[in-house]
C-alpha cells in the first residue's frame, strides 16, 4: 500500500531516482493557510547534504502545490504537492543493477514484484518520506491552530553514545537533534572517524506530542498506540517501537508502573499518553529505533540475480547514520497519525461534549 490514514489520507508516489516524488492528501479540512514557504523549514531539517554528516546529495527541496489550495487556504479537496528530483545520480548504481545489497530490500522487491529500480533502491529509498514530511507540514498547523498540539522529536542516542544533559532548546541548533549542545564536539568527532572507516551505525529518537487532548484513539482496531507504531514502523530502516516506557517495563514493578492519578494530575507517564489504546491528555510519547545503514564501501558478500555468490561494494551518496535525519520524519508520522485519529474522533464523538473530572496533564520528562 501506497496509502496511510482514514480520514486524513496520505498516498506518496515516486522514486529515489526518477525525475520527481509526490504526495496526493485527501479528506484535509477546508480553510487551512498554506504556502509554498511553509515546507521549507522541516524539508530542510529532513535533507541531506547540509553538513559532512549525512549524505552529499543536495536535493532543492522546492515543493509544488498542484491542487487543493485557492487564494492561500485548503479547500477540501485533494491537495496534489510535487518535488522534482535535481541532483538524482542513477548511474552510481550501474555495477550493481544484478546484485542484491545485502540489508536493503533488493532481494525482497524482486521476489515480489519480477522486477526492480536499482537506482538508490527506488521506491524503497527514503527519499520517499521527503513527502511524509511535506504532507505533515498541513497536518502540523491544523493540530497546533485547533488544539495547540506541538509535536517535536530529538535524537536520543547514537551508537551507545547517550546525551549527558536535556534542554529542547539545544535540539535545533546542531546538526545531530541532540540535546545536549556540549556533547556535539563528541558527536562530530565520533561521526568523522566512522565515515572515514566506511561502516554505519544505528540511532534512536524520541517524539513527543503535547497538549493531545483526552479520548482520542479507537478501543480495539483502531488504538492510538498501535497505529503510531504501525506508522513508525512504516519508516525506512526502523527496527523497534516503544509507547511510553517501552521495553523498561518489563523490570518495573506494577506499583511502579501504574501511572497513579491524582486532582493535581498524573504521578508519571510510562503509559506514553495512552490507555486503553486512547489518549489520556498527557503527552504522547514514542521512542524509535532505526538501524545501522547498509549501504556501505565496504566490501560485503552476496548473490546476483543468476544465483552466484559475488562481492558488492555500494557506490553512490549513503548516510553513516540515516537516524541524523530521521527526527522529522517521526515527527510527521506522530502528527498525521493524530490529525486523522483527531477527525475520526469528531466524526463519531464530536457530540459528546466536555467530559469530567479531567486531569491536568503533568510535567514531563524528556
Amino acid at each position: 500500500m501506497n496509502s496511510f490514514g482514514q480520514l486524513f489520507r496520505v498516498t506518496t508516489f515516486g522514486e529515489s531516482h526518477g525525475p520527481a516524488i509526490g504526495c496526493v492528501i485527501d479528506g484535509c479540512p477546508p480553510g487551512i493557510a498554506i504556502a509554498a514557504a511553509d515546507f521549507t523549514h522541516d524539508l530542510a531539517r529532513r535533507a541531506t547534504g547540509k553538513t559532512r554528516h549525512t549524505s552529499q546529495r543536495h536535493e532543492a527541496d522546492e515543493v509544488e502545490i498542484l491542487s487543493g489550495v485557492y487564494e492561500g487556504r485548503t479547500t477540501g479537496t485533494p491537495i496534489a504537492l510535487l518535488v522534482r528530483n535535481t541532483d538524482a545520480r542513477g548511474k552510481d548504481y550501474d555495477k550493481i543493477v544484478e546484485q542484491f545489497r545485502p540489508g536493503h530490500a533488493d532481494y525482497t522487491y524482486w521476489h515480489k514484484y519480477g522486477i526492480r529500480d536499482p537506482r538508490g533502491g527506488g521506491r524503497s529509498s527514503a527519499r520517499e518520506t521527503t513527502m511524509r514530511v511535506a504532507a505533515a507540514v498541513v497536518a502540523k498547523k491544523w493540530l497546533a491552530e485547533k488544539y495547540a498540539i506541538v509535536v517535536r522529536g530529538h535524537v536520543a542516542q547514537i551508537a551507545d553514545i547517550l546525551p549527558n544533559a536535556f534542554d529542547w532548546n539545544a535540539v535545533e541548533g546542531n546538526a545531530f537533534f541532540w540535546p545536549d549542545a556540549a556533547q556535539v564536539s563528541e558527536l562530530e568527532a565520533f561521526m568523522d572517524a566512522l565515515r572515514k572507516s566506511g561502516d554505519s551505525v544505528g540511532a534512536r529518537i524520541n517524539v513527543v506530542a503535547d497538549n493531545v487532548p483526552p479520548g482520542w484513539g479507537e478501543p480495539v482496531y483502531g488504538k492510538l498506540d498501535a497505529e503510531l507504531a504501525a506508522a513508525m514502523m512504516s519508516i525506512n530502516a526502523v527496527k523497534g517501537v516503544e509507547i511510553g516506557a517501552g521495553f523498561a517495563s518489563v523490570v518495573q514493578k506494577g506499583s511502579e508502573h501504574r501511572d497513579e492519578i491524582t486532582r493535581a494530575g498524573f504521578l508519571g507517564n510510562n503509559a506514553g499518553g495512552i490507555l486503553g489504546g486512547i489518549s489520556t491528555g498527557q503527552a504522547v510519547t514514542c521512542s524509535v529505533a532505526f538501524k545501522p545503514t547498509s549501504s556501505l564501501r565496504l566490501p560485503g558478500r552476496t548473490v546476483d540475480t543468476d544465483g552466484n555468490e559475488v562481492e558488492v561494494v555500494t557506490t553512490g551518496r549513503h548516510d553513516p547514520c540515516v537516524g541524523l535525519r530521521a527526527t522529522p520524519i517521526c515527527e510527521a508520522m506522530m502528527a498525521l497519525v493524530l490529525i486523522d485519529q483527531a477527525l475520526r474522533h469528531r466524526a463519531q464523538c464530536g457530540d459528546v461534549g466536555e467530559v469530567f473530572p479531567k486531569i491536568p496533564a503533568s510535567p514531563e520528562s524528556p
